[in-house]
């Protein structure tokens, strides 16, 4: 009966389970049982035991429901037949998340549950939405691994900044400036790795984005050193500022001064310009240069066999990418009014990256799941209180919130080793469009 878990791999998965709850032991004792509060003649050691037993336990029950539940040997011909009808439910199901998303996204402002926070938290995100959806451009349609994305959107940034500064230049004409420029970068990174693939493609981009950090850090004169850039100018609606003086937005517009107007507005160029980047990725998906990022992607061999251009290929995946990349750091700059060269490290890279992962190499769908669930779900953990009743009311989930989170993601990952969206539907077919199962995508690579 297959309902009946048998007794030899109860066992065996009690073992692997009993495993995997002694090496959460082992990190979690000195990182959750000990803890050094400030006391009155020093340091005091403050051990909290319960937190590293409730851990443990989460550990051994979650591997073990694992091997149960998910890692069970399958019949033949289930594992084919299986991913064909998970790809019509999700096609469907796509086809109603996606207009569902943008209709929240446009009156995200509009609704009367939305404050200050809840709308700065939908800028953050939709900023990282449009950094993975160039990021996918790279990575999820032409197959280049790239650690060194958080370069192009260094230099948007510092190109917005100092040529507003300095030329006194509007955001709508530096904007595109930006791009531009950023778009050259991007074919300079190319360049030197046309030849490479894999693991040695990863380790030159990601020297490309610390070469930039250092370069913003040592040009002193160029670029502000450590100190960054100040007082960059605000976007304005069409040369009218968002001021409460008598030529301001609400002034011309006849309405009370409110310093939200100016984020609500902020909100919808961000929201505009992640759109622009989405019907321009589509658009370019099904042209002749969108068809050989795909090949690129399967089989880089085989693509130079059918006389497609791998060079160009390449260099146009980096420069248009990196062009979007450019666009939400001009954005960036222009909203914080203010850049640094710790606000372009190597972890955002990482993070705009494993959003691209999580929500499935080529999906555009899945990687507005995914920015929701990485960038909303850290802030939605800071207030997570019914923890307390597990943990104890001297349990604080603001300062475990990346330990929570990073359970989640690989729960996630374990459920879904191929992304939330893993499926493909070809772009061009000769006959039917059928839909590619995720057993046949490759895992983490395109």
């Amino acid at each position: 009966m297959s309902g009946i878990v048998q007794p030899g791999r109860l066992t065996e998965a009690s073992k692997d389970a009993a495993i995997a709850a002694l090496i959460a032991f082992a990190l979690a004792a000195p990182l959750l049982g000990l803890k050094t509060v400030a006391a009155t003649q020093g340091l005091e050691l403050v051990q909290r035991w319960h937190l590293v037993a409730a851990a443990v336990a989460i550990v051994f029950t979650g591997r073990l429901l694992l091997r149960l539940l998910v890692w069970r040997t399958r019949r033949p011909g289930v594992e084919a037949t299986a991913p064909q009808s998970a790809g019509r439910a999700l096609a469907s199901l796509g086809k109603a998340t996606g207009p569902a998303f943008l209709l929240l996204a446009l009156v995200w402002p509009l609704l009367p549950t939305t404050d200050r926070y809840l709308l700065d938290l939908g800028v953050l995100v939709l900023t990282y939405v449009l950094l993975a959806w160039g990021l996918n451009i790279v990575v999820g349609l032409a197959g280049l691994l790239d650690l060194g994305y958080v370069a192009f959107y260094a230099v948007g940034a510092y190109s917005y900044a100092l040529l507003a500064q300095h030329l006194g230049w509007s955001f709508w004409v530096c904007l595109p400036i930006a791009g531009i420029l950023t778009a050259l970068w991007g074919i300079v990174l190319g360049f030197p790795v046309l030849r490479l693939r894999g693991d040695y493609l990863a380790i030159v981009t990601l020297a490309f984005g610390e070469i930039i950090r250092l370069i913003l850090i040592n040009w002193y004169e160029f670029t502000g050193g450590p100190d960054g850039i100040s007082g960059i100018p605000r976007p304005s609606f069409f040369g009218i500022p968002f001021t409460d003086e008598d030529q301001g937005f609400a002034a011309v517009f006849g309405l009370d001064y409110s310093p939200m107007h100016r984020i609500v507005f902020l909100y919808y160029l961000v929201l505009a310009l992640a759109l622009v980047t989405l019907v321009v990725t589509i658009r370019l998906r099904r042209l002749p240069v969108g068809r050989a990022w795909e090949a690129l992607r399967e089989d880089e061999i085989a693509c130079r066999s059918l006389g497609i251009n791998t060079r160009n290929t390449k260099l146009t995946a980096f420069a248009i990418g990196a062009m979007f990349g450019g666009f939400a750091g001009a954005f960036f700059a222009t909203r914080q009014g203010f850049i640094s060269p710790e606000s372009f490290v190597f972890a955002e890279s990482a993070l705009i990256l494993a959003i691209v992962v999580l929500g499935g190499l080529g999906s555009q769908l899945g990687i507005v799941v995914a920015a929701l669930l990485m960038i909303g779900g850290i802030e939605m953990l800071r207030n997570i209180t019914w923890l307390k009743a597990v943990f104890g009311p001297d349990f604080d989930p603001a300062l475990y919130r990346m330990l929570l989170f990073g359970l989640i993601m690989v729960t996630i990952m374990v459920w879904r080793p191929r992304g939330l969206i893993s499926t493909r539907l070809p772009t061009i077919a000769l006959a039917d469009r059928k839909r590619i199962g995720a057993q046949l995508v490759g895992q983490g690579r395109g």
